[in-house]
């Protein structure tokens, strides 16, 4: 008893020296565990999700599935770089038929999945889209010959995984990064109220980069979009439920016809697709923060594209905030198939009633055309020399050749001879016009100013 008692007495000097080592010993490493390894996280799913360590690689995939359908898919892989980093982007076209896949009259639709690296259910959802659109998958309740002549009108183009480099980092275990290779996020990398930083401003979440456009992610997409000049761009992400339509750096959306005319599709895929659980609004209005330099703002803003959205298709709000595979991703296979199965089937809805509303749109706001393609063209849309450049020569690449290589130097070169050659064809004419004016005051007869 004495002996116990001795040991249990806080003014013991032995248990003064071994109390804190066995605290020490036994229970350290336990917190250890817990707050220092990824261990209590959840990993990503090779079941379910393509990467390396599953051994399918998500774009092999892609690439597969565009070879076996020749007839329906073209594949570009565009890369650039600078200051050593450098950035690749595939780029899968799809036209029902290909000798149309330049016809003008077709509306034409853009998709970008994974930009943010972390993100990986956006493009197991882009594979899943090109898979339907390939006819080797199909959607339920839906009837082919329908869905094959909506599809006859369309001409898309599909990003699958933006952020590739991005991408491998969260393979390679860091699981929570969503910026791309260099640490810039890449939807705060555009144009339209760059470098603007909120209260709450992370830089390890929102790094906008030294510049807009300073990412080759973003000059890629820049390029792409200038020369495609889509109708319709939806820009897909998760980490809630969620259909925004601009402004993301404004907690307003924009007046008008086009604004109803978003906002009634949104709110149709939110019935059909949705089960009415998506927010829906600006996303600067409805996330609870203003975004700035995004894409879909530039898309609307700059490229005057007349359907522009963001859409959030998957968050778990019970997930810990660095618990982000979860957070992000589906983790079980019914809700995996959940998502893919609902937004598959949301992006052909807008398929389908996309052209609709852009056509409403069109009887209503000119007599002068009868076509989506004839008001598109019509519209002013400004932009710099630089811009239509790089949009121009990109459009040539991607026609002539599968693998389009942007070389900066090559494209200064080209700006430096264009504005040349335009400030001479200005000189020129001043100087024809003025010998024009001389030659005709020389020739005219003097009249005497006689008062009236």
């Amino acid at each position: 008893m004495f002996q116990m008692g001795c040991f249990i007495s806080l003014s013991n000097p032995l248990l003064q020296f071994f109390f804190p080592l066995v605290f020490f010993v036994f229970f350290l490493p336990v917190y250890g565990k817990d707050n220092l390894t990824s261990h209590s996280f959840t990993p990503i799913n090779g079941d379910l999700y393509h990467s390396r360590k599953s051994g399918g690689l998500l774009m092999e995939e892609i690439s597969n599935l565009v070879h076996r359908h020749p007839d329906k898919f073209t594949m570009e892989i565009i890369e650039t770089g600078n200051q050593g980093y450098k950035a690749e982007i595939t780029v899968v076209t799809y036209c029902r038929n290909r000798k149309e896949i330049d016809d003008r009259s077709k509306v034409r639709i853009l998709l970008s999945f994974g930009q943010h690296g972390r993100e990986l259910i956006t493009s197991e959802l882009a594979l899943r889209v090109l898979s339907v659109l390939s006819e080797e998958e199909f959607l339920p309740n839906m009837d082919p010959k329908s869905l094959n002549s909506t599809l006859d009108k369309l001409v898309i183009k599909v990003v699958p995984m933006e952020n590739l480099n991005g991408r491998e980092l969260v393979e390679s275990g860091e699981l929570c990064e969503r910026r791309n290779g260099r640490g810039v996020d890449l939807n705060r990398n555009w144009s339209v109220d760059w470098g603007k930083k909120e209260k709450d401003y992370d830089p390890y979440e929102e790094n906008p980069g030294t510049a807009p456009f300073s990412e080759p992610e973003t000059q890629i997409m820049r390029k792409l979009a200038i020369s495609f000049d889509p109708h319709i761009w939806v820009n897909v992400h998760s980490g809630m439920e969620a259909l925004f339509m601009p402004y993301d750096h404004r907690n307003t959306t924009p007046d008008g016809l086009p604004s109803q005319q978003m906002r009634r599709l949104l709110e149709e895929l939110n019935h059909l697709h949705c089960h009415e659980r998506c927010m829906i609004g600006s996303g600067g209005g409805s996330v609870g923060y203003l975004a700035h330099g995004t894409a879909t703002d530039y898309m609307y803003d700059v490229v005057r594209v007349p359907m522009a959205f963001t859409f959030e298709i998957y968050g778990d709000g019970t997930a810990s905030s660095k618990d982000c595979f979860k957070m992000f991703n589906p983790v079980d296979l019914a809700t995996f198939n959940r998502v893919l199965n609902d937004w598959s089937a949301a992006f052909f809805t807008i398929f389908k009633m996309g052209p609709r509303e852009l056509q409403e749109t069109t009887t209503t706001t000119t007599t002068t055309t009868t076509t989506t393609m004839h008001s598109k063209a019509s519209t002013e849309k400004w932009v710099s020399i630089d811009e239509y450049l790089d949009g121009y020569l990109m459009e040539r690449g991607n026609r002539y050749g599968k693998k389009v290589e942007v070389l900066e130097f090559g494209m200064q070169e080209i700006r430096t001879y264009f504005r040349l050659f335009m400030l001479s064809s200005v000189l020129l004419l001043f100087m024809f016009c003025s010998r024009i004016s001389k030659s005709k005051c020389s020739s005219r007869p003097i009249a005497a100013v006689l008062p009236i």
